[in-house]
């Protein structure tokens, strides 16, 4: 575990057979989306895309969790507002360098994806899940709503899918994830499974590569950037609302939210 010592990275990266692997390794709030770890996330994917040997990009994790979203200790213990500015920003940015990237990149999960990790799956040109993996939007369930994260998610969920999960904050299995078009593959070994694709995607040139995924993530791209800003003042304007703080509230309490007594 990489977080045994302060100094030990939240995010290690290496390239193996052309692609860089950036694994989430902060187990101890379960891959959440703290200031260090989505510092070093951000450092790793703009290091894949400046160099030239790397052909594309895996992201994956340790532990239980591929991502939990929010590190909402950390928020917590911050000014609301000005941490759920700051928090979003993070968040369109992570989206978006990982759609404009100009390389592949692939999510390799095997575990659970809950919140902003939903959003992070959803922006990833290919995802593939462990048998194992669980999925949940449980913003609503705090008083908000996956606000920034749908940029990517409603592109790539079913309409009747969206409508429920995001309402209803639901978890879900892998085979629930690959008919509603969340991920792309469900695998008994992700890894190997991965590990396949790579060889198919080095067929590519990489010039082919990166003009494939600039037609695939167009939309989105422009759909980022005529609503992100939008939808991060909206998210940030819920925080210190009465059922944000009794939401938060009654999950650190691990206790029911009044709503739902």
């Amino acid at each position: 575990m990489s977080d045994a010592t302060p100094d030990a990275p939240f995010v290690r990266y290496e390239v193996q057979d052309g692609f860089a692997v950036l694994t989430l390794d902060s187990p101890h709030n379960r891959n959440a989306l703290s200031s260090k770890l989505v510092t070093e996330l951000l450092a790793g994917l703009e290091n894949a895309a400046a160099d030239s040997a790397v052909r594309g990009v895996v992201l994956t994790h340790t532990g239980n969790t591929f991502c939990a979203g929010a590190d909402l200790k950390e928020a917590l213990d911050a000014d609301p507002a000005a941490a759920a500015d700051i928090r979003t920003g993070w968040m369109v940015r992570v989206l978006r360098d990982i759609l404009e990237l100009p390389k592949p990149v692939i999510a390799r999960i095997d575990g659970n994806v809950r919140a902003g990790g939903m959003g992070i799956v959803g922006a990833c040109d290919i995802a593939v899940a462990g048998r194992g993996s669980s999925f949940a939007l449980t913003e609503a369930r705090l008083g908000l709503a996956p606000f920034v994260i749908s940029l990517t998610l409603l592109p790539r969920l079913t309409s009747r899918a969206a409508g429920r999960y995001f309402q209803t904050g639901e978890t879900f299995d892998v085979a629930e994830a690959e008919r509603t078009g969340l991920i792309s593959i469900a695998a008994d070994d992700p890894a190997a499974e991965v590990k396949r694709l790579i060889s198919e995607l080095r067929k590519s040139s990489p010039q082919g590569l990166a003009e494939s995924k600039r037609l695939t993530t167009a939309a989105t791209l422009a759909e980022v950037a005529r609503s992100a800003t939008g939808l991060a003042k909206r998210s940030g304007s819920f925080f210190g609302t009465p059922d944000v703080i009794e939401g938060m509230t009654a999950f650190f309490q691990r206790r029911p939210p009044s709503w739902a007594e």
